[in-house]
């Protein structure tokens, strides 16, 4: 059973170390996920799953302990899924994943068992809530933390430079997360989603087949577009 879903961004740069003299710009995201992940404790789950943006379709799955590390970046920091140390041999996270490890990690979130799942802009609409029942079916009070960004293409310095459908899009995005609307969610066009470079319509799809027939509300908590890409924080209780 879905007892509670925390949304979050997941860009590098909110790693402090990796945005360096950046860091202040993403203060407010940061505190916003803080709180997110506040919610998930006090939801007092059996277990967490960690859904976020893969390379490939997937569904890639990432046991607790799994590495993450930001050397990408020129920054001498690794983060371990839902632990304090690795304890899943070869496996490395994403990083978007990687950002999700960090986020517990800097939460102190410790004593309910986390594991991740990795999904990516190739697996269709309807895998991905597949994949949400079946998490959300498995025992126990079952909580998410799930991660993705929104369209990267705000403003002309933005990663995908400027599309007129990229603000319109977003805002759907976020009147979705924040009112927790999976059906909303669930229609999300795969083919806009991948031209706006957004790498989170596939986890937000996870959590709206995780959510069906649940009576979560949603609280918006975050909502901007630094550096052209949108990033929403929100949670489902």
């Amino acid at each position: 059973m879905l007892v509670a879903a925390a949304v979050c961004p997941c860009p590098p740069l909110l790693v402090p170390e990796v945005a360096a003299g950046a860091a202040p710009e993403l203060d407010a995201a940061r505190a916003a996920c803080t709180d997110a992940l506040g919610v998930l404790a006090a939801s007092r789950p059996d277990r967490l799953v960690v859904v976020g943006p893969a390379d490939s379709a997937g569904p890639e799955v990432y046991p607790q302990g799994a590495r993450g590390s930001f050397r990408g970046f020129g920054v001498d920091l690794d983060v371990y899924l839902g632990a304090d140390r690795g304890d899943a041999d070869g496996t490395v996270l994403p990083y978007g994943m990687a950002v999700g490890a960090w986020l517990l990690g800097r939460t102190d979130w410790t004593g309910v068992p986390a594991d991740g799942i990795g999904v990516g802009d190739a697996l269709s609409a309807e895998r991905c809530a597949a994949l949400g029942r079946d998490l959300a079916a498995r025992a126990g009070r079952t909580a998410l933390l799930v991660l993705g960004d929104a369209s990267a293409c705000r403003t002309l310095k933005a990663p995908g430079y400027l599309d007129e459908r990229a603000a319109p899009f977003d805002a759907e995005v976020g009147r979705a997360l924040g009112t927790a609307d999976p059906a909303a969610l669930a229609a999300l066009d795969v083919v806009l989603a991948r031209e706006l470079k957004v790498s989170g319509r596939a986890p937000w799809q996870v959590l709206a087949g995780a959510a069906g027939g649940t009576d979560l509300a949603g609280t918006l908590l975050y909502e901007d577009a630094p550096y052209g890409v949108g990033y929403i924080a929100a949670t489902w209780s």
